[in-house]
């Protein structure tokens, strides 16, 4: 049974009052989930707010609101559960900073105002998760302050697509949904932000080995 089969049977089950069935389904985006909430969780409640917090309330939240999904079933289950973490999260940043949130360094959100924006300082920690180089936390601290740059100057929508891409797990046809593209422009968007982050990251002398001229292509590009 793939994947999809395996989803789309346990949200059959759990639509028949199969809380079990719920829990599992939940459970398995809740990397995927979990991701998304630390990549638009505001820096200045980090220390206040656990991503764990928002995934634990969105469960109870989805759970409550499962019956109603039964209308909404050309929403694929992930993105029904994601825009519910994120109207959590939102009402967590309304609670932790008021309701006048600064919005100064972060970007315009394309599905606000149910999701919040994403935060640049939070994508560029987590594009440079994986490095690896020797030359410790000054070579970090160049690459980190060159790739906030870039996604600072970056199209607001290619920010976007680099996140639902590279961080989410979103396939070219959901970004596509979310953002009312292409799918043809979803993938040229993702591709493009990535060579921007890549030719940011070559200028670095001790990470040219770390990253290749031409980025990897990632499982689900097509």
């Amino acid at each position: 049974m793939s994947n999809m089969e395996d989803e789309s049977e346990l949200v059959e089950r759990a639509l028949r009052g199969d809380q079990s069935a719920f829990a599992s389904a939940f459970e398995s985006y809740r990397p995927r989930l979990s991701r998304m909430i630390e990549l638009r969780m505001d820096p200045r409640v980090q220390g206040r707010l656990d991503p764990s917090d928002v995934l634990q309330e969105s469960f109870i939240q989805a759970a409550r609101e499962l019956p109603e999904y039964t209308n909404r079933r050309h929403v694929p289950f992930y993105l029904w559960l994601r825009l519910i973490a994120g109207q959590k999260l939102a009402r967590a940043h309304k609670t932790h900073l008021g309701a006048a949130k600064r919005q100064a360094q972060r970007e315009v959100s394309l599905d606000a105002p149910a999701v919040p924006d994403l935060s640049t300082i939070n994508l560029a920690s987590h594009l440079l998760a994986n490095l690896t180089s020797a030359s410790g936390a000054i070579v970090r601290e160049e690459a980190r302050a060159m790739v906030h740059q870039v996604l600072n100057e970056m199209d607001a929508q290619d920010r976007e697509v680099l996140a639902l891409r590279h961080f989410e797990d979103l396939t070219n046809r959901e970004v596509a949904s979310m953002l009312d593209i292409s799918e043809a422009a979803a993938k040229s968007r993702y591709r493009r932000a990535l060579v921007r982050i890549t030719q940011a990251l070559r200028q670095i002398p001790d990470l040219r080995e770390e990253y290749p001229s031409q980025p990897e292509k990632r499982s689900n590009d097509e």
